[in-house]
C-alpha cells in the first residue's frame, strides 16, 4: 500500500475520557454551539470553513466509525446519525461533511480486503485524516483504464463532490467502459493529478464544498482499487447507499429540528401578537400555538421514523458481508417512509417558520432563510417521488426497491 505523510498544522486532541455515547453526544453539542456562533455570517459568505473544519477535527467525532482494533471509538451508526442531527441543527452544511466523511470510512469497510481497511483506517485514525466524495456514481465523465502495471489511470471530472475541498483523503470512482461498470478507489486528495475546484455555487448548503474535481492522468495502484470493475455487487456493496439515504434523512431531521428551535426562541423572546388579537403575546394567539401545534407532530413523525432506520441500519451494517438482500430491503423501506416525513418536516418548518416569525422575521441578521434555503437545496438530492413509487410497490406487491446508489 503507498505511504502518504501529509503536512497539517498542529490542532488540539480531545482530552475528555470518553467512555459512552452520552459523552460523544455531550462533545456534539459543544461543537454544534461552536457552529451555531458564526454560522449565519458564513452561510451568507459561503466558501470554505477551514476553521469549522478543524474543530471538528479537534472534536474526535471524526473516529466514531473506525473499529477499536485501528484505534477508532467504534460507535454504531444509530449514534453517528444523533450527532449528524445534532450538528445539522445549527449547520447542516457542515453536518453534511462531518456525515460524508463517515460515509467513505463505511466505503473502505464495506467495499476493501482486510489490508486495506487496516491500512486506510489505522492510516486515518493516525494522522487524524479527513475524508471528502468523489464518487458520484451518476457522473461518469471520470473515465478508467488500465495501466500496464496493473491497477488504472482515472482522467475527466466528477461533480457533487461533497467534502473534496479541504479533505486529506477522498473515495473516487471512474467508468471502466469495457465492463460497463465502476471502478472505486482511495486516493489521497493532493496526488499528483487530482484537482479540486472552489466552483460550488448552490443557494443552500453552501459550505459543503460540493463543487467539481477534476482528474488529470491520475495513477491509481492496484492496491488501492477498493471495487473492481465487474465484480459483482452484494447486499453488503449495496448497503452503503442505505448509510448515505439516512444521512440525508438526518440532515432533514436537524435542519428540521433547528428551525423549530429558532422559531419557538422567536416566539417567546421577540414577537408581538398581530394587532386584531387579543392575544397578550404572540405565544397565547391560538393560531400561533396550533401552528406550533401542526409542526410538532410532523416533526415527531420525522424524529421517530429516522431513528427506527438508524437503529435497523447499525444493526445490519455490524453484519459486514453477512448482509442479506431481505435485510438490505428491509432497511431501504424503513429509509425510504423516514425519508419522505423528513423531506416534508424540513420543507415545511423551514416556510412555516416566517409565517410564525411575521415581517421581522426576515431581517437577515437572523439568517432564518438559511434554514430554507439548505432544506431546499438538499432535498433535491434524488427525486421523493421515486421513494413513494418504492414504498407503494412495497404495499402494494412485498417487492423492496431496487439497489441502486440512491436507493
Amino acid at each position: 500500500m503507498t505511504q502518504v505523510t501529509l503536512e497539517k498544522p498542529a490542532t488540539r486532541a480531545v482530552t475528555k475520557n470518553v467512555t459512552s455515547a452520552a459523552d460523544w453526544l455531550e462533545i456534539a453539542d459543544t461543537l454544534a454551539e461552536q457552529l451555531a456562533s458564526t454560522a449565519v455570517v458564513r452561510d451568507q459568505a459561503g466558501g470554505h470553513a477551514h476553521e469549522q473544519r478543524e474543530l471538528i477535527r479537534d472534536s474526535g467525532l471524526l473516529s466514531l466509525s473506525i473499529p477499536t482494533e485501528f484505534g477508532g471509538a467504534e460507535q454504531p451508526w444509530s449514534l453517528i446519525y444523533q450527532v449528524v442531527r445534532r450538528l445539522a441543527r445549527a449547520d447542516s452544511a457542515l453536518a453534511h461533511v462531518f456525515a460524508f466523511h463517515h460515509l467513505q470510512v463505511s466505503s473502505v469497510l464495506l467495499y476493501g480486503n482486510n489490508d486495506q481497511i487496516r491500512h486506510y483506517l489505522t492510516t486515518t485514525v493516525k494522522q487524524r485524516l479527513f475524508w471528502g466524495n468523489t464518487l458520484n456514481p451518476l457522473d461518469k465523465r471520470t473515465i478508467a483504464t488500465e495501466h500496464p502495471d496493473g491497477g488504472y489511470i482515472f482522467e475527466g471530472d466528477k461533480s457533487f463532490c461533497s467534502g473534496a475541498r479541504g479533505s486529506d483523503y477522498i473515495t473516487a470512482s471512474a467508468w471502466h467502459e469495457p465492463s460497463q461498470s465502476l471502478v472505486v478507489a482511495g486516493l489521497p486528495t493532493r496526488r499528483e493529478g487530482v484537482r479540486v475546484h472552489e466552483d460550488w455555487d448552490a443557494i443552500g448548503q453552501r459550505q459543503t464544498d460540493s463543487g467539481t474535481v477534476s482528474f488529470h492522468n491520475v495513477r491509481v495502484q492496484p492496491n488501492e482499487v477498493l471495487l473492481y470493475p465487474g465484480k459483482p455487487w452484494t447486499p453488503a456493496a449495496h448497503f452503503r447507499a442505505n448509510l448515505a439515504q439516512l444521512v440525508l434523512v438526518n440532515l432533514y431531521v436537524g435542519i428540521a429540528e433547528g428551525a423549530f428551535a429558532e422559531a419557538q426562541r422567536y416566539t417567546l423572546e421577540d414577537a408581538q401578537p398581530w394587532f386584531t388579537s387579543d392575544a397578550t403575546s404572540s405565544a397565547a394567539d391560538p393560531y400561533i400555538q396550533h401552528r406550533y401545534g401542526e409542526l410538532r407532530v410532523k416533526l415527531r413523525a420525522a424524529q421517530v421514523l429516522a431513528d427506527r432506520a438508524g437503529e435497523l441500519a447499525a444493526t445490519y451494517f455490524a453484519k459486514g458481508p453477512e448482509i442479506t438482500a431481505e435485510e438490505r430491503g428491509d432497511t431501504a423501506i424503513a429509509i425510504a417512509e423516514a425519508k419522505v416525513a423528513s423531506h416534508h418536516a424540513a420543507l415545511e418548518i423551514s416556510n412555516q417558520l416566517f409565517d410564525i416569525t411575521g415581517a421581522r422575521g426576515v431581517k437577515r441578521e437572523y439568517g432564518f432563510d438559511r434554514f430554507w434555503r439548505n432544506a431546499r437545496t438538499h432535498t433535491l438530492h434524488d427525486p421523493l417521488d421515486y421513494k413513494l413509487r418504492d414504498l407503494g410497490r412495497f404495499t402494494l406487491w412485498g417487492d423492496y426497491p431496487t439497489p441502486t446508489s440512491y436507493s
